[in-house]
């Protein structure tokens, strides 16, 4: 059976001669992204499997994958994909390059009502777009089935030792996007001699999981919580902590992490222990609304905090890790900021935290980040084309269709009207 995404409706019957056309559009945004949704090999095994199944890639020149590597893999490589159906896409859309009354994929980054998307989003309503983002591709129980986080972990940790290095003075790195995918991160940072830090890796999903390959792949000794708090080690080690191991509720009462999850005000920060004995912070973790700040910007002011240089994966500006105050970008991704005059300076001052707060460092390991978004996409979206979408996923993850927003997202008409 087939989801037509011809018609707004589901085909319940299956249709011999019905084929599905999917387009992979060219990136546009600038600057430009070297990622794609589904890598040569992907769409060959793609084509092999569902034979009612085309696939046509916009020619482009920014890819990591070359048109070469998709023809190779016999994939047919167009200069106009405005016959297909489905039209897949990492980044935003420019407003201009839209096909109006089309089904699109990508990260439309509007469903937090960022201010800077608000005219694409009014943009793919009034072309009567069908909107699909990737964010939103989720289970029954809400939880993401295609995502690039563990590749924003994998190489925010690199880059957090590059960071480290240069601003103690004790080695230098290449940049992650020099490098071929992540053996050849892991084999640099085996290079490197480090002396007897201590490495704070926060989280356990996907980033935080991402991050922690690295450090295994350095064979970094990992040490418990009461270790890293108390000892002193003659090697370089790392715990990586979890939101109630820095945060505890406010009346000391000991619950689970489902308490914390639905009363964050009851819970203050417990990160100090950490920051007066860690050397770099590797923040993997996922900040929701209402959760107390892992540090202020008064804990930065102590002369007890100790970490001198901090991988923000996470990036939340003016947030939970106070010294983000703003991105960084893949061509300048270091800063450093002063915790007395709440300043940015250069990171190699003294008297500054290096920082490193790149927004989208998947973006620096495109080959890898590609191929294992692109795994998770067939197995969970593309079936949903194929069975009637017998487990939601498509309707959970539409936000427009016929002009008009799905009931999900429905709280997003006021952002549209610009109220």
């Amino acid at each position: 059976m087939f989801v037509s995404l011809i018609h707004n409706t589901l085909v319940t019957n299956f249709i011999p001669n019905y084929t599905m056309k999917i387009g992979i559009i060219n990136e546009r945004k600038n600057p430009p992204d070297r990622r794609v949704v589904l890598s040569p090999k992907e769409c060959k095994r793609l084509l092999k499997k569902y034979p009612q199944l085309t696939i046509k890639v916009e020619s482009s020149d920014n890819r990591f994958f070359t048109d070469e590597d998709y023809v190779n893999q016999g994939v047919e490589v167009v200069k106009d994909v405005s016959d297909c159906d489905v039209l897949l896409g990492v980044k935003e859309v420019p407003i201009e390059f839209l096909i109006p009354n089309k089904k699109y994929f990508f990260f439309s980054h509007t469903i937090k009502k960022q201010e800077y998307n608000r005219k694409l989003l009014q943009a793919i309503l009034a072309k009567n777009i069908e909107l699909y983002d990737h964010e939103v591709i989720v289970n029954k129980k809400g939880q993401r089935l295609v995502a690039f986080g563990k590749y924003a972990g994998i190489v925010g940790a690199y880059n957090g030792f590059r960071a480290y290095g240069m601003k103690n003075k004790l080695f230098q790195l290449p940049k992650a996007e020099e490098l071929h995918d992540q053996l050849m991160l892991i084999h640099e940072l085996q290079k490197i001699k480090l002396p007897a830090i201590k490495v704070l890796l926060t989280g356990k999903g996907r980033v935080g999981n991402g991050a922690k390959e690295m450090l295994k792949g350095m064979r970094m000794r990992e040490v418990t919580i009461q270790e890293f708090l108390t000892k002193t080690f003659k090697e370089p080690v790392y715990v990586q902590i979890d939101v109630l191991d820095y945060n505890k509720r406010k009346d000391g009462e000991v619950k689970d992490q489902n308490d914390f999850f639905k009363n964050p005000s009851e819970y203050e920060s417990n990160f100090m222990r950490f920051a007066k004995v860690a050397d770099l912070f590797i923040a993997g973790h996922f900040y929701g609304d209402g959760a107390p700040f892992l540090f202020t910007r008064e804990d930065a002011k102590s002369n007890e905090f100790h970490i001198n240089t901090i991988a923000d994966i996470s990036c939340d500006i003016d947030g939970p890790v106070a010294s983000t105050i703003r991105s960084s970008t893949i061509a300048d991704p270091i800063y450093g900021y002063n915790p007395a005059t709440e300043k940015e300076v250069d990171f190699k001052n003294k008297n500054a935290i290096a920082v490193m707060a790149v927004d989208n460092l998947p973006c620096e390991l495109p080959k890898d980040a590609s191929e294992g978004f692109g795994d998770s996409f067939a197995k969970h979206v593309i079936p949903a084309f194929l069975n009637n979408d017998e487990d939601g996923v498509l309707l959970r993850a539409r936000m427009t269709e016929n002009g008009k927003l799905t009931e999900r997202f429905s709280y997003l008409q006021n952002y549209i009207d610009g109220k």
